[in-house]
C-alpha cells in the first residue's frame, strides 16, 4: 500500500521534504556566489592597494636627491605597503626618462594578487599602477 497523497483531495501531491531538496541544492550556489564577491572584493582592494603604493612611491623616490636612492626609496615603500596584499614581489620600475630638476618621476608599479586563488581558480591576476610626481626643487641635497 503506497503513501497517501496529500490530506485526500483528488489531485494534490505530497510536498514532504520538497524544503530540504532545495536547500540541498541552492545552499552550494550561495555559498559559491558568496565566496566569488570575496574573491572579486579582494581584486577591487588590490588595485586600491597598488594605486596608492605607486602614489606613495612615486612621491617617495621625487624628493630624493639622486636617481639610486630615488629608485631604492620607491621600492621600499610599495613594498612595505603591498605586504600583504601580494603575493609574489613587487616590481617598480621607472617609467619616466631621468632624473632631472623639474621634470616628472614616474613609477609603475605591479604585482600579483590573491584574487580568486581563494576559490581553487588559479588565475594569475597581475596588477599594475602608474603614478607621476614632479621631482622636487627643494629635494634633499644630504
Amino acid at each position: 500500500m503506497g503513501f497517501p497523497l496529500g490530506d485526500g483531495r483528488p489531485g494534490e501531491a505530497d510536498d514532504r521534504g520538497l524544503s530540504t531538496v532545495e536547500v540541498v541544492i541552492l545552499a552550494p550556489v550561495m555559498i559559491l556566489f558568496i565566496l566569488v564577491l570575496v574573491g572579486f572584493g579582494q581584486l577591487v582592494d588590490g588595485r586600491g592597494a597598488l594605486d596608492g603604493a605607486a602614489r606613495d612611491a612615486a612621491r617617495a623616490g621625487s624628493i630624493q636627491k639622486d636617481h639610486g636612492t630615488a629608485m631604492a626609496q620607491a621600492r621600499a615603500v610599495a613594498e612595505a605597503n603591498l605586504a600583504d596584499v601580494c603575493s609574489g614581489p613587487v616590481s617598480v620600475v621607472q617609467t619616466s626618462r631621468g632624473f632631472e630638476p623639474d621634470t616628472i618621476f614616474t613609477v609603475e608599479v605591479s604585482c600579483e594578487v590573491r584574487g580568486l586563488a581563494m576559490l581553487g581558480l588559479d588565475i594569475p591576476t597581475t596588477l599594475s599602477a602608474s603614478f607621476s610626481s614632479p621631482l622636487d626643487p627643494y629635494r634633499r641635497t644630504a
